[in-house]
């Protein structure tokens, strides 16, 4: 009977060439006008959840997210994503506002209908 090899050596290389390990850089700082937290508030549950993750990934990985749902470039440092389809859709709209401190600020949360674009 063939002895078979352990395959965990080379599960380990497959997963380091799907996954790359991330190269960890200087976080950026995201704040919110005082009019976003307050439409925080109003949120749905589920909608604060993704925002929290979107907000996570956004300091964590900088301001494009071209993994997120109808993300785009607003053209002059800004940003949108769709954070839930359906109806009512949420955004969120945030703004680079020094590249070189790595500031970006959160201006709108909520529904599309109302969205500052």
């Amino acid at each position: 009977m063939r002895r078979q090899k352990s395959g965990r050596k080379a599960d380990e290389l497959l997963f380091c060439i799907i996954i790359p390990p991330v190269l960890k850089f200087m976080e950026w700082t995201v704040t919110a006008k005082k009019k976003v937290q307050k439409q925080v508030e109003k949120l749905p549950p589920n909608v604060k959840k993704l925002l929290a993750r979107l907000l996570a990934e956004i300091r964590s990985y900088g301001p494009v997210r071209g993994n997120w749902h109808h993300y785009s470039s607003l053209g002059n440092s800004r940003h949108h994503c769709h954070l839930k389809k359906g109806h009512p859709v949420y955004v969120a709209v945030w703004e680079v506002i020094d590249k070189e401190i790595r500031l970006i600020e959160v201006s709108y949360v909520g529904t599309h209908e109302k969205a500052p674009y």
